[in-house]
């Protein structure tokens, strides 16, 4: 995790979270910034990272149900229902707009280590499958606020490849980050609650940082079999 990340903060949750996603969300990761920029290569797109990234980013959050549809089973907060259920809708849009660029760009490219890479990324998703479903309050509220913020700069990403596969990007439905932070201020305000939040939400984007250095790592391997 970036050493910029902020220490905790009581009472400031949405700043916390706001900052947390700006230090160590996919935005600020320099592969998925290539990825979401067209980076030409030898005159072209880099369309085998881009078909990597839409297959393992297929592989975490392509399946139903994902981080927001076990946080909605666990959440209580009056104050969370609609944006959930918001959340919920716009996320299965994304899903099936995920589905369908994974197809377009094809199957991941052949890098050596790919079974151990598979294994590797159904373990991310099994403990983002843990986290969303953890008692504790505020934790998976916290992962699921994480995964609409960091998600625009994922959208980046598929977004490129939808393009260079000749699709025309979808329009993204999720709940705004204004409206998400104001979420994260509803739900939270005691300590207890704000530390789950932010557990929630730094153990997913760690998620997203390991998927990122995954795809850095094999891109890598590509460029020198190459």
């Amino acid at each position: 995790m970036s050493e910029a990340a902020p220490r905790y903060q009581f009472g400031d949750i949405a700043r916390v979270l706001e900052a947390l996603v700006t230090a160590d969300g996919t935005a600020s990761h320099v592969h998925a910034n290539r990825a979401s920029m067209g980076v030409v290569r030898d005159g072209q797109l880099s369309m085998p990272d881009l078909a990597d990234a839409a297959y393992y980013l297929c592989m975490l959050h392509g399946r139903h149900p994902g981080v927001i549809d076990h946080a909605a089973t666990r959440s209580a907060d009056n104050a969370a229902r609609r944006w959930l259920i918001d959340a919920a809708d716009a996320f299965a849009a994304e899903r099936a707009y995920l589905t369908q660029v994974t197809v377009a760009t094809g199957p991941a490219p052949s890098t050596a280590g790919q079974a151990d890479c598979e294994t590797t990324v159904g373990q991310q998703r099994h403990a983002l499958d843990m986290l969303a479903q953890s008692d504790r309050r505020g934790c998976a509220m916290g992962a699921a606020i994480a995964l609409v913020l960091d998600w625009r700069a994922v959208r980046h990403v598929l977004d490129m490849a939808a393009i260079r596969a000749g699709i025309e990007p979808h329009r993204c439905t999720l709940p705004d980050r204004a409206v998400t932070l104001d979420v994260a201020r509803a739900i939270g305000g005691d300590d207890a609650t704000d530390r789950a939040i932010q557990f929630g939400a730094r153990q997913l984007l760690n998620q997203h940082r390991g998927l990122w250095d995954l795809l850095a790592a094999r891109a890598d391997v590509r460029a020198v079999q190459a």
